[in-house]
């Protein structure tokens, strides 16, 4: 029997949502071969939704597909994850200063545990030796992360930009987090929690234009991060 439309469509979104945390969390490598025979074999299911949850996941940026080679994971240049970050840095600036303006009292609250959790995530991470596993913790260091942005995205009500905005913030994945840490990246860290804070005030004291500002050099303050953590684990291929 052949498998109906709807059931494909269902497995291959389960798919390419559990590819996408692989990938996110460092699991599979930029420039790792995705083989549909053995995604296929993974998830117990035929090879047709694993082909369309790697076409979704292309159309998302997070592989490419290379004739004869198939799919990989994607591995972005300097130059191209540059863009990513200007792009998101103005869409960023734009959703934040719409949010500081339409934000209710439970909206605010709601940030304010999401802003919480991300500070008592940085700090844990921050307490972690150099050298020492930060695997597990940054996956949920990054989470507490989206989430607080995500909260601000619903805020903020512009479901077309912020679909545009969650591609270009998927380009900043994978193991290039993993940095085993040192005093640098450590203050970086603690930067972009400050700045979350920051973000906060300036969206519950209704201040678009300050929230705006704000946002802004978040985002191009995480590509420093990005830089930084990449100098230390050693640049990866297609870096340029």
């Amino acid at each position: 029997m052949t498998e109906s439309a709807q059931s494909v469509g269902t497995k291959a979104d389960e798919i390419a949502l559990l590819v996408e945390e692989a990938i996110v969390s460092g699991e599979l490598a930029p420039g790792t071969v995705l083989r549909q025979e053995q995604l296929s074999a993974q998830y117990s299911v035929s090879r047709t939704p694993v082909r369309e949850a790697l076409r979704r996941l292309s159309a998302l940026g997070l592989v490419s597909f290379e004739k004869n080679r198939g799919f990989r994971v994607r591995t972005l240049s300097r130059h191209e994850m540059w863009e990513a970050f200007l792009l998101r840095a103005e869409l960023e600036s734009l959703i934040t200063g719409i949010a500081a303006e339409k934000i209710t009292s439970d909206e605010l609250a709601e940030l304010d545990q999401a802003e919480k959790r991300f500070s008592r995530l940085t700090r844990a991470l921050r307490a972690r030796e150099p050298g020492e596993d930060r695997r597990a913790l940054t996956v949920d260091w990054m989470r507490a992360n989206h989430g607080f942005h995500d909260v601000i995205y619903r805020v903020a009500d512009l479901p077309y930009i912020e679909q545009v905005a969650k591609s270009a913030r998927r380009t900043f994945s994978g193991p290039a987090v993993w940095a085993p840490g040192d005093e640098t990246i450590d203050e970086l860290y603690l930067l972009n929690e400050r700045q979350h804070a920051a973000i906060r005030d300036a969206i519950a004291a209704r201040s678009p234009d300050g929230a705006r500002a704000l946002a802004r050099e978040h985002v191009l303050a995480s590509f420093n991060l990005l830089e930084t953590i990449l100098e230390q684990v050693g640049v990866p291929k297609g870096w340029r």
